[in-house]
């Protein structure tokens, strides 16, 4: 079954990680941030990881220390430890999404990446899909679901089949991908998953908007959503092949 993508995310562009700024207080995907961004009436992209016991986590690093200056990654402590650390740059915990779409209550569209749990794209996964299948059960507004995985949109797509899901795709080049086989590179390049999960749209790398496989897409009729675009100049370049974007580092 293939769920349409709603039009709010082709209507505004999409603040990646919420419409943070570190500097104003508003670390990535931070409460703040997506006030931020919905006071602009930008649509907000999350990425969510899973802690010990089993809940959705707004977070996009596996290891802490980057963002809140703890060692460990977040797998190793539960939702409270996690909460009751601060953001660098802000008094806030790590939100859960439960805690973040009270925030946001349908006031815009909420794009959600799942961070890979398998750790090579396999198919070790299923905990972190069911986590947050259990939060998105009742919420009323446009939500988009979305992960590199295509393991992780298939299990997506039995969970929520009602809510539209994508593959976040690139060109997959080693320097960006070290960890990850050529093999596999080249398959999830390629995009053969794409079809046998239903998306309703890909999110691609903005630098690799040229790839025949994106105009095939585009030419099959699904929107093309691409990551990251940080000035005008990068924006009017993926908007002559990209239906919308996600942007940071400035107003788009």
């Amino acid at each position: 079954m293939q769920a349409t993508l709603p039009p709010g995310f082709l209507a505004r562009p999409i603040a990646h990680r919420g419409l943070h700024d570190v500097a104003e207080g508003r670390p990535e995907n931070s409460i703040a941030a997506c006030e931020a961004a919905i006071e602009k009436g930008y649509g907000i992209e999350i990425d969510l990881q899973l802690s010990a016991d089993g809940q959705a986590m707004v977070f996009h690093d596996y290891d802490l220390d980057r963002l809140t200056g703890a060692q460990g990654k977040v797998r190793d402590r539960d939702a409270e430890a996690l909460s009751a650390l601060r953001l660098i740059g802000s008094e806030e915990g790590i939100p859960t999404l439960t805690d973040l779409l009270k925030v946001v209550s349908g006031r815009v569209p909420v794009l959600i990446e799942f961070k890979d749990q398998d750790g090579a794209m396999g198919p070790d996964i299923g905990a972190l899909e069911a986590a947050a299948a259990g939060v998105l059960a009742n919420y009323r507004g446009e939500i988009a679901l979305m992960s590199f995985n295509p393991h992780s949109v298939r299990r997506l797509a039995e969970l929520m089949p009602n809510l539209p899901r994508g593959l976040v795709t690139s060109a997959f080049e080693a320097d960006d991908w070290p960890d990850l086989p050529e093999e596999t590179r080249a398959h999830l390049a390629g995009m053969p998953d794409l079809e046998a999960t239903g998306a309703a749209f890909i999110s691609h790398d903005r630098r690799a908007l040229h790839l025949p496989r994106v105009g095939e897409v585009a030419a099959a009729g699904l929107p093309i959503l691409c990551w990251t675009v940080r000035n005008p100049e990068q924006e009017a370049a993926a908007r002559q092949i990209a239906h919308n974007i996600t942007f940071e580092g400035y107003d788009a």
